[in-house]
C-alpha cells in the first residue's frame, strides 16, 4: 500500500484505537461502581482516581497514553509523517468521541502525550514538565494541562516542526473545548484542587 493510500487508514486505525474506554473496561473489571456514575462521569485517568483506586488511575493513564503512541508508530510505519500526523488526530478524536460510548468520551490528555510521543517526544517531556510543575504550585489538574497544551505548540513551532504545530494547535483547541466547564470553575474559584475530598 502506497503512502498516500495509508492516510485514511491511518485516520481510522487512529480512531478505533482512541476510541477504546480503557477507563471504563479496567474499573469494570476491577468491580467498582460504572465510572460514569461518579465524579465529572468522565472516563479518562483523573476520574479514575476519585474511585480510590490509585493503581487503576495509573493503569488508565498508561493504556490511554499507550494507544496514542501505537496509532502514531504503526501509521507512521507503513504511511510515512503524513498517515502519523493523520493516526494522532484520529486516536485523540476517537478518546474524545467514541462511538461506543454515544460520542461521550475523555478530555484526551494523556492521548494528547501519547500522540506527542510518537511524533516527537522531547515536546512530551516538556508537557509532562510543564503540567508537574503547574500542578505543584496551583495543585489543578485541568489548569495544568491547559498550561502545558498551550505551549506545547509554541514550542514545537519554535524548533522547526511547524506542521506538528499546526496539528497540535487543532488539538489544543479540541482539549480547551473538552474542559470548557472546568475553565468556568476555575474562573468562579470552585474548580477542585488535586488531592481535595
Amino acid at each position: 500500500m502506497s503512502p498516500d493510500a495509508w492516510l485514511p487508514v491511518a485516520l481510522i486505525l487512529g480512531y478505533l484505537l482512541g476510541s477504546i474506554p480503557f477507563g471504563l473496561i479496567l474499573t469494570k473489571l476491577a468491580g467498582t461502581q460504572d465510572l460514569r456514575s461518579i465524579g465529572s462521569g468522565n472516563i479518562g485517568a483523573t476520574n479514575v482516581l476519585r474511585t480510590g483506586r490509585k493503581g487503576l488511575a495509573a493503569a488508565t493513564l498508561l493504556c490511554d497514553m499507550l494507544k496514542g503512541t501505537v496509532a502514531v508508530v504503526i501509521s507512521g510505519y507503513f504511511g510515512g509523517p503524513n498517515a502519523a500526523m493523520l493516526a494522532g488526530l484520529g486516536a485523540f478524536l476517537g478518546h474524545l468521541f467514541p462511538v461506543w460510548l454515544k460520542f461521550k468520551g475523555g478530555k484526551g490528555v494523556a492521548v494528547y502525550i501519547g500522540v506527542l510521543i510518537g511524533l516527537f517526544w522531547p515536546a512530551a517531556v516538556v508537557f509532562c514538565v510543564l503540567w508537574l510543575g503547574t500542578a505543584a504550585t496551583t495543585r489543578y489538574s485541568s489548569l495544568s494541562a491547559l498550561v502545558a497544551s498551550f505551549i506545547t505548540p509554541i514550542f514545537l513551532w519554535w524548533f522547526g516542526h511547524p506542521a506538528l504545530a499546526s496539528l497540535f494547535v487543532v488539538l489544543t483547541l479540541l482539549l480547551f473545548y473538552m474542559h470548557r466547564e472546568n475553565i468556568k470553575r476555575l474562573q468562579a474559584g470552585t474548580e477542585g484542587r488535586i488531592g481535595q475530598k
